[in-house]
């Protein structure tokens, strides 16, 4: 079958809106017709050659953050059924691997395979005039169809919308997961969560559906301060150096419990600032992607040893997929976690570049592309 797409060829050029010929399911996969897609930032850095990958050898296809409607299923398919509605997981969870079978399925081996544009065995389902096409985290959402492996995705109830869902195959969960998981923000404490955006929405509920008592959201963007405020942040400042002198006036000098660095592209120098916001025992997580050559971090050793201070890695949110997107889903049911406030525009397809640029200028919490079929 034939399929629109948004296609990057080349690192630093824009998306090109393509048609994509697509072959059916094989065995373990399933055909998903695309409803939504967020667009994250790492789009952008996967635009940028930031996260490596296979181009410009094969073009892929953008969209990690999808939910949509099975309408094929493969071979050997156990759980999913024609017409099941599905959240894409950006990193699959195969059930079978060590990390898998010891409760970490975030860390899942076929991890490994992600970059790739390839399905897990390794082979191409899309094609463009009979060159092969990869799919960013064997999803590729920026396509109304997709051929998916069953490792990727999420049953979830039909009465959600699939325009909000889409937000737990990525930033929400990673989000929510980094305060609640790895933070471990619980009732009383004091958390940082800098940026504001897709990822930063989540973790600043997270924090507030763990009980945190003060929540300091950090965002140059001042046009973000009432989104902010309405996720649960208790305070809102433009610099780290505001956010410093305010939460040793909160805490009387203890300092944060956790900082969770959760901006657009983390820098290296980023770091000690953080530091320098968390008590002893405190922890910095660093969820932000940065680019893979930057290597260079910034930060006074002695301090992280004498007052035990700790520098946490949070991919996804160290979420379990299968078990934590219903879980945020009923949370978004019974009220408790935002989902409609966190999308500030939806876009079309051809849109994928106005909506990058309003990402970029800060005019977004979070844009959702929506698939028309």
């Amino acid at each position: 079958m034939k399929t629109k797409a948004a296609v990057l060829f080349e690192f630093g050029k824009p998306w090109s809106i393509e048609e994509v010929e697509l072959d059916p399911p094989k065995a373990g996969e399933v055909l998903v017709a695309w409803e939504a897609s967020g667009l994250c930032h790492s789009d952008e850095h996967l635009r940028l050659g930031d996260l490596g990958g296979p181009l410009p050898e094969v073009a892929i296809i953008g969209g990690h953050e999808g939910a949509g409607r099975v309408v094929e299923v493969g071979p050997g398919v156990q759980n999913l059924r024609e017409g099941d509605h599905v959240v894409a997981s950006f990193l699959p969870a195969c059930g079978r691997c060590h990390f898998c079978a010891t409760g970490q399925s975030n860390l899942c081996d076929l991890g490994a395979l992600l970059m790739t544009g390839t399905q897990t065995d390794g082979t191409f389902r899309r094609r463009i005039n009979g060159k092969n096409v990869g799919a960013m985290c064997f999803v590729g959402s920026f396509s109304q169809y997709g051929a998916v492996p069953e490792a990727s995705v999420v049953k979830i109830d039909d009465d959600i919308p699939l325009s909000r869902a889409c937000l737990l195959g990525c930033g929400i969960t990673t989000g929510w997961g980094s305060a609640v998981n790895t933070a471990k923000a619980g009732p009383g404490q004091t958390v940082v969560v800098l940026g504001c955006g897709g990822i930063g929405s989540g973790a600043i509920q997270g924090a507030r559906i763990a009980g945190a008592e003060h929540i300091v959201a950090v965002d140059i963007v001042e046009a973000k301060r009432e989104k902010a405020l309405q996720y649960g942040a208790t305070h809102f400042v433009t610099s780290i150096e505001e956010a410093t002198a305010l939460v040793a006036d909160l805490t009387r000098g203890v300092m944060a419990d956790s900082a969770i660095l959760c901006v657009g592209v983390l820098q290296g120098a980023m770091i000690e600032p953080a530091l320098n916001l968390v008590r002893k025992g405190g922890a910095v997580v660093m969820t932000a992607i940065a680019p893979l050559t930057e290597n260079q971090v910034t930060m006074t050793m002695g301090v992280v040893t004498l007052f035990q201070k700790r520098v946490l890695g949070s991919l996804y949110g160290e979420a379990n997929p299968r078990a934590d997107i219903p879980r945020l889903l009923r949370l978004y049911r019974d009220g408790q976690l935002m989902l409609d406030e966190v999308v500030t525009a939806e876009y079309r397809l051809d849109e994928v570049t106005k909506g990058y640029d309003d990402m970029l200028a800060g005019r977004n919490i979070r844009g959702v592309m929506i698939h028309e079929h």
